[in-house]
């Protein structure tokens, strides 16, 4: 009886949970369109989280790239298909590698940023000071964080898939010796516009699902430094259960 009392605990905490970021996320999205007006707050957080993440989303795409290129050269060649790779190659980043392991470098790099910064405005009352006068925190300050990252996700994973493709074609073209006219030339006869669509409206939900996880928990965290640092594990803890989840209904 103690168990099951736990887990009907834990399953009624994790629905009001649950609601409370809906809730979140319809007021964000109220707002969206009068926060839209003063777009160069939302230009400026566009650059904290994407243009200062390129490094590492270029880097971590190039060695993506190489290493799908490697092993998708060792598996085609058993089967004698080695000019297939850039197909695969290209299908692998474009559907998937791309969008989700853009999204777990978003979530750890902008993502924990954006919780810690919130959280430490929550921790030294700047935000409530803004409340006493008269300026809507959520409006001036979380909204443009929330799109920001919104719109530099979806950029992100393109430049993600783009670099991962050069890596590829790096390992097989020039080390393994496929023929570089049927590397492309398979790619673009054998990826669809419907390939190149599932992977911008995965990484688009992604971008949701971390700007919206790391804006909540940064601006519901408890007032202290240990607050801020549980609101900026959770960002990532999180996303990957909201991943699991939105990949499931994909």
């Amino acid at each position: 009886m103690k168990l099951i009392r736990e887990l009907w605990t834990s399953l009624i905490e994790s629905l009001v949970g649950l609601g409370s970021v809906v809730r979140f996320l319809l007021r964000l999205l109220t707002e969206s369109p009068r926060a839209l007006l003063r777009f160069d707050l939302i230009a400026q957080q566009i650059f904290n989280s994407g243009a200062l993440s390129l490094v590492i989303i270029m880097l971590s795409g190039l060695f993506v790239g190489m290493v799908l290129g490697l092993q998708g050269f060792q598996l085609l060649q058993r089967f004698g298909s080695e000019e297939a790779l850039g197909t695969a190659a290209a299908i692998g980043l474009v559907k998937e590698l791309g969008p989700v392991v853009t999204a777990l470098l978003f979530a750890g790099r902008a993502g924990t940023a954006l919780a810690s910064e919130l959280g430490l405005m929550r921790a030294t009352d700047q935000l409530s000071a803004m409340e006493m006068m008269a300026v809507d925190p959520i409006r001036r300050v979380v909204v443009p964080r929330f799109l920001g990252g919104v719109i530099a996700m979806p950029l992100l994973a393109a430049i993600f898939s783009l670099i991962g493709l050069f890596g590829a074609q790096l390992v097989g073209v020039q080390i393994m010796g496929v023929d570089s006219g049927s590397f492309w030339s398979q790619m673009r006869s054998s990826v669809s516009l419907s390939d190149v669509n599932e992977g911008i409206v995965k990484s688009c939900i992604f971008g949701i699902m971390c700007s919206l996880i790391a804006v909540y928990e940064g601006y519901y965290a408890t007032p202290t430094a240990e607050g801020v640092g549980r609101a900026t594990t959770r960002t990532v803890v999180t996303l990957f259960f909201d991943y699991l989840i939105t990949a499931a209904f994909l």
